[in-house]
């Protein structure tokens, strides 16, 4: 199995960035599911119908999200109308929506969880309880499971892969829309990267004109980012799974426009 994992998709740029780059990618790599971080696919913040079924209509399997996952309020109640869209499963009870799920495709299933660090984050339930649980639940399915887990504190996403190496085939860390150089197979088997990136303007601070983020770090003042312009980049890595849910390999790469 095969998956191509795409890091934050930041507006419309970044659904650009998606459109046109996953057809080289799909001929390149031939993978067998595709998951993204919508999460900020709506204007740089939150997601909405429109922009999620866009992404869908490209061939998107899953599309997992983090703490902007409820920012258009209006799209609330639309949230379980998507059934392979997800927000952090650590969310409280009630909480619309669900943070897990098993797609199948070709006589393969994949179970993909989503969860939510609370390292600078706000305080929901512990990633960790809530994540082994889940994850002891999917085994019984599937034994190919893959993380997406939205954290901001690079000490948070070390310590939640080695909790989760043997566990689940992958743990992809997402948040910081930069991407790491530590892609690597942890010792019980698991795929291992710190951080994705992004999909959007290449000359932006992670997707917000360059200008405003200045601004914003030189005077303090709570100025509204706006969604860069410019030509696009995509991050992503492509995991390679066994048969027995182990990650035979990892890699990571960049598309530029």
């Amino acid at each position: 199995m095969k998956i191509l994992f795409i890091g934050d998709v930041f507006g419309k740029p970044g659904r650009k960035a998606v459109r046109k780059a996953l057809p080289e990618l799909r001929e390149r790599h031939h993978p067998d599911f595709i998951i993204l971080n919508g999460e900020n696919a709506a204007h740089g913040t939150g997601i909405t119908e429109k922009s999620a079924r866009e992404l869908f209509s490209f061939g998107v399997d899953v599309i997992t999200g983090g703490n902007h996952s409820f920012d258009k309020k209006q799209f609330w109640n639309q949230f379980d109308d998507f059934p392979f869209l997800l927000r952090p499963a650590n969310f409280p009870p009630g909480v619309r929506g669900k943070g897990h799920v098993v797609v199948e495709k070709n006589d393969m299933k994949l179970g993909v969880v989503n969860l939510q660090g609370r390292i600078e984050l706000p305080p929901l339930d512990s990633p960790f309880v809530v994540g082994k649980q889940l994850v002891e639940a999917m085994q019984k399915e599937t034994s190919c499971i893959m993380v997406d887990f939205h954290a901001e504190a690079t000490s948070e996403k070390r310590a939640f892969g080695f909790f989760m190496d043997g566990l689940v085939s992958a743990v992809v860390g997402t948040h910081t829309h930069v991407p790491t150089a530590d892609e690597t197979i942890l010792p019980r088997g698991t795929a291992y990267i710190t951080d994705v990136g992004m999909a959007g303007v290449e000359e932006s601070v992670i997707g917000v004109k360059k200008e405003l983020a200045i601004k914003r770090f030189l005077t303090l003042l709570p100025l509204t980012f706006e969604v860069a312009e410019g030509s696009v980049i995509l991050d992503f890595v492509v995991i390679d799974i066994a048969s027995n849910g182990k990650a035979k390999s990892i890699s990571r790469g960049r598309w530029r426009e």
